[in-house]
C-alpha cells in the first residue's frame, strides 16, 4: 500500500512510522527543510509530549470533542507514548503537573528519536515539498499535486497541523485540502493565548505577575469557571497559565459578554480579610492608605485597587469610611476585567476549530467523505489545555490513521 503523509510534525511522523510497521510503503512530505519544527518550540524548547495521567483523566482535559477522542487516546495512552519514547532509547522524566519531558531538556531530541524510528522502518522523506492539493477519484482519493506533478497513492493522511505558529509552517493547507474534498471547516480560533483587555489601565500593571489568585469567568452574568494559579499583565491585557487555559473556554462565546474576576486575596473570606484590613489600619492609623496597603498588595497594583474603591491614595487611615473600606475589600476579592479580543494566532499554542471530527471515523481518523483520506493532529477540531496533552492528542490520532492502514488491503 502506497502511503503519503502530509506534514512532518507529531502527528505526521507518528502516523508514518504506525503505517510502515504495518508493512506499507510510506513516503512523507515536508514543506519545511526538517521535521518538526513546531515540536522544537514547545514547552519552551524542553517538549512537554505527554501527561502522564490515565485516559479518563486525559479526557477530562480536552476542550473540544473530547467524546472523538476517547477511542484513540484509550488505544494509544499517554503511557503508551512514555513507553514508545523509552524504548527508542529516549530517556524521560515527570515533572510537576504530570508533564512528561525528556530527561536531556532537549526538544530536538523527541524529533530526532521520532524520525530515526520512522527511518529504521523504511519511511522515506521528501523535504521542502509542498503539497499543493488533491486528486478525488469516485470519491477515493488517488494522486497527490506537487509542483503541478500528480503522484499516485493509495492512502493520503493529512497532518499538516493548525495556524498557530505560522512560522513553523502551520498555514492552514490542511484545511484546504478538506474544504476541497467537501469536508466542513468548524470556524478556526486561537487558542492556549493571550487576551486583550479592553481600557488602558492594564498598561500600567504591565510586568505584574500574580500567584496564587482565583480567576473565575463569567458569560452573560453567569460563572463559566473557577481556576486557582498564576497570571501576568502584559502591555496588551493579560497572560500567563490560568489566562491560557481560559481562553480555551471562552474563544467560540461572545466575547462581549465575558468578564473575568480576580480574587486577590482567595485564602481569606470576606469577613476575614475585612479582619486583616481594620489590623493593618490599626497599626498604622497616621499612614496614608497608598503605605499600609504595601503590605496587603503588590505595589504596582496599589493605584488601579484604589481609583476602583474610590478612595485617594494620599488619604490617611484613620480618616477611611466603613463603606470606602468595603469598597477597598471588594476591589481586591473582584478585580474585574472585560476582554475585548483572542490574541493572534501567531501567539496562540494550538488553534480550535478544524475538520469537523463528525466526517471522520474516531477509530481510523479516515474521512468519511473520502476513501482512502486521513486527518490527524491540530487539523482536526480537537485540542486541549497545556501540559502535554495536544501533543499527546497528535501521537494519538497520527498513531490510529498508521496503525490502521493494513499492507495487505492491497
Amino acid at each position: 500500500m502506497k502511503v503519503a503523509v502530509i506534514g512532518a510534525g507529531a502527528s505526521g511522523l507518528m502516523a508514518a512510522y504506525a503505517a510502515a510497521v504495518n508493512g506499507n510503503d510510506v513516503t512523507v512530505f515536508e514543506k519545511n527543510e526538517k521535521c518538526g519544527k513546531k515540536i522544537y518550540i514547545t514547552g519552551k524548547g524542553r517538549c512537554n509530549l505527554t501527561n502522564a495521567v490515565s485516559p479518563q483523566e486525559f479526557l477530562q482535559n480536552v476542550v473540544s470533542n473530547s467524546k472523538f477522542l476517547t477511542g484513540a487516546i484509550y488505544s494509544f495512552s499517554s503511557d503508551d507514548t512514555v513507553n514508545f519514547f523509552e524504548n527508542l532509547g529516549l530517556h524521560l522524566k515527570t515533572e510537576r503537573g504530570n508533564r512528561v519531558f525528556p530527561v536531556s531538556d532537549k526538544a530536538s531530541d523527541v524529533t530526532k528519536y521520532l524520525e530515526k524510528a520512522c527511518i529504521s522502518v523504511g519511511v522515506k522523506f521528501n523535504f521542502n515539498k509542498k503539497v499543493d492539493g488533491l486528486t478525488i477519484l469516485n470519491s477515493t482519493v488517488s494522486d497527490i499535486i506537487v509542483n503541478n506533478n500528480k503522484i499516485p497513492f493509495d492512502k493520503v493522511i493529512v497532518c499538516t497541523g493548525g495556524l498557530s505558529y505560522p512560522l513553523t509552517g502551520s498555514t492552514g493547507d490542511g484545511y484546504k485540502f478538506a474544504e476541497s474534498c467537501g469536508h466542513t471547516i468548524v470556524d478556526l480560533k486561537p487558542a492556549l493565548c493571550g487576551l486583550n483587555l479592553k481600557g488602558k489601565y492594564f498598561s500600567e500593571l504591565q510586568g505584574l505577575s500574580l500567584k496564587n489568585v482565583k480567576l473565575t469567568v463569567y458569560y452573560d452574568g453567569k460563572m463559566l469557571k473557577s481556576l486557582f494559579g498564576e497570571m501576568l499583565f502584559t502591555h496588551f491585557g493579560v497572560s500567563g497559565p490560568l489566562i491560557l487555559t481560559i481562553s480555551s473556554l471562552i474563544n467560540r462565546l461572545d466575547l462581549n459578554k465575558i468578564k473575568l474576576s480576580i480574587d486577590l486575596k482567595p485564602a481569606l473570606s470576606d469577613e476575614q480579610l475585612d479582619e486583616r484590613i481594620l489590623r493593618d489600619f490599626s497599626q498604622s492609623p497616621n499612614k496614608t492608605m497608598a503605605v499600609v496597603l504595601k503590605g496587603l498588595l503588590p505595589s504596582s497594583l496599589i493605584g488601579e485597587v484604589l481609583k476602583r474603591s474610590g478612595i485617594n491614595g494620599d488619604k490617611k487611615v484613620n480618616a477611611v469610611s466603613k463603606s470606602e473600606r468595603l469598597s477597598l475589600l471588594t476591589s481586591m476579592k473582584s478585580f474585574d476585567m472585560l476582554v475585548s479580543s483572542l490574541r493572534q494566532f501567531d501567539e496562540a499554542i494550538v488553534t480550535s476549530g478544524g475538520v469537523n471530527v463528525k466526517e471522520v471515523n474516531p477509530k481510523t481518523m479516515e474521512s468519511k467523505l473520502i476513501k482512502g483520506l486521513y486527518f490527524c493532529g491540530e487539523v482536526l477540531d480537537v485540542d486541549a489545555f497545556t501540559g502535554g496533552f495536544n501533543l499527546q492528542i497528535a501521537f494519538s490520532t497520527g498513531f490510529a490513521a498508521g496503525n490502521s492502514i493494513k499492507a495487505e488491503e492491497i
